[in-house]
């Protein structure tokens, strides 16, 4: 497991009974989280300033007492807005760090530009990060909401070198092939169920391999390297370690779980990641 343990703005207090208790510089949010079957040791709920309570068909937020709107966090230098919105998200992966930083690593040491497509990119945290280490971004997200929310985190940066996309991403690649565009780098992070522009439906376990085939088109001659991310529950990854290694080769792929870890002493799970990288 790779661990994001390079946070000082943001810290995961306690966990149990299905739910975490986290500090997001300062402010205190109790969400629910799938991974936690073991029981609490102390009464999380008190402890919060707000917490998200799952009802029929969705939830809300209760708030314990009054808390901004949004506010910012920070980490290595970069700074992400935090909003408490529907079904639980902040607008922020805080593990993603740990894959931030493998990549950023990656886009320095290759000492040439390099050209990055985030397929998927939500509020553009990699996105953020990457273009930070000196990549050229395409960010590209169906949500126009998230993508406005991308954008914000690029000014709260002063960050200018992300292009910005709202489209489905599927779409967006079978146009950039008739155009003949192509990426040094992809990272995609596509979800366990979704819907297409046209209701198509998509179900990870049935259209991540072809859909990680479609990318191929779209990778330079001179790739750097290929992450996929997946919060699937039960999707282990070897899985997407044996995707990579189908599509792009076997050679210099690795594959985590990724995690957080608490003040309780444990580690919270946090997913799966794989990473293809080439040696050139």
């Amino acid at each position: 497991m790779r661990i994001a343990n390079s946070w000082k703005d943001y810290k995961v207090i306690a966990t149990g009974d299905g739910d975490k208790l986290e500090d997001w510089a300062g402010v205190r949010l109790l969400r629910p989280d799938p991974q936690v079957i073991w029981h609490k040791k102390v009464d999380m709920k008190k402890s919060a300033d707000a917490f998200y309570e799952r009802k029929d068909g969705g939830g809300l937020w209760h708030f314990n007492k009054k808390i901004p709107e949004s506010w910012v966090v920070s980490w290595n230098g970069l700074k992400f807005i935090v909003k408490p919105m529907g079904f639980k998200h902040t607008g922020l992966f805080p593990e993603q760090a740990t894959n931030w930083e493998l990549m950023s690593d990656l886009i320095k040491k290759s000492k040439r530009e390099i050209k990055v497509l985030n397929l998927f990119a939500y509020t553009g945290g990699a996105s953020v990060a990457l273009a930070n280490a000196g990549a050229l971004v395409t960010h590209v997200d169906a949500s126009k909401g998230m993508v406005e929310r991308a954008k914000e985190n690029a000014k709260l940066n002063n960050i200018s070198n992300i292009r910005f996309i709202v489209d489905d991403c599927q779409k967006f690649i079978e146009r950039e092939v008739r155009r003949g565009n192509f990426y040094d780098a992809i990272i995609m992070d596509p979800p366990s169920y979704g819907r297409g522009p046209s209701g198509e439906m998509w179900k990870l376990e049935d259209n991540l391999a072809d859909f990680v085939e479609l990318t191929k088109k779209v990778l330079s001659n001179k790739p750097l390297f290929v992450l996929i991310n997946s919060y699937t529950t039960g999707l282990q990854p070897t899985v997407i370690a044996n995707i990579l290694k189908s599509v792009f080769g076997q050679d210099n792929v690795e594959a985590d779980e990724i995690g957080l870890p608490t003040e309780e002493g444990l580690v919270l799970p946090c997913g799966a990641t794989g990473v293809k990288v080439w040696k050139n």
